[in-house]
């Protein structure tokens, strides 16, 4: 017994445990792959912010390709901006969307404006995800300038669009991965 009294597989808050670790002891572990070829996915894309969104957007739909989503089972829905994205998001998970990927720009300015849209925003998708089981990705950018936002949408911090559309596809998978396990896990308490 460590001296934690949790055993000596016992690891410090934060440590991670490798998958292959936890499926050699007998963990049975779901993750969702890469592979996007039999998905369909959504994008709300909010127009505010316009040209940022458009790279968000552009770097989300290379990103699908590259996974191998086919362009004829992707949507996109323009919204006016990141406080709609939520009611878009509701509306394409109900259309039968695998997941749904929420594009957006919120930039910091002198009033407290920022705070109440980019915090709605995320409550609000992060809410459509729990309510619906569809995966909605949160790819709105939250910055401070318009710099960082660009650093963010192509720049030098790469894309966060194409990172939430990779997301959404090992989510989906993830998803369907889980209930195939439960359905799995349902036939043999029958027998």
């Amino acid at each position: 017994m460590s001296q934690t009294g949790r055993g000596p597989e016992a690891r410090p808050h934060g440590t991670a445990v490798s998958v292959d670790a936890a499926a050699r002891a007998g963990v049975r572990v779901v993750e969702g792959g890469p592979d996007g070829r039999d998905l369909t996915i959504a994008i709300a894309c909010a127009r505010f912010h316009e040209e940022i969104c458009e790279r968000l957007l552009q770097g989300a739909l290379d990103g699908l390709s590259k996974h191998g989503v086919p362009p004829g089972r992707v949507t996109v829905a323009r919204v006016p901006g990141a406080f709609e994205l939520p009611l878009a998001a509701r509306q394409l998970a109900a259309s039968g969307a695998d997941a749904v990927v929420c594009l957006g720009v919120v930039i910091r300015g002198e009033t407290p404006h920022f705070d109440y849209v980019a915090g709605e925003a995320a409550r609000g998708i992060a809410l459509v995800s729990a309510e619906t089981g569809v995966p909605v990705l949160f790819g709105v950018l939250t910055v401070e300038t318009e710099a960082q936002a660009n650093d963010r949408a192509g720049g030098r911090y790469g894309n966060k669009g194409a990172e939430a559309a990779e997301s959404a596809v090992r989510m989906a998978n993830t998803v369907r991965a889980i209930q195939a396990a439960q359905a799995a896990q349902a036939a043999r308490s029958v027998r």
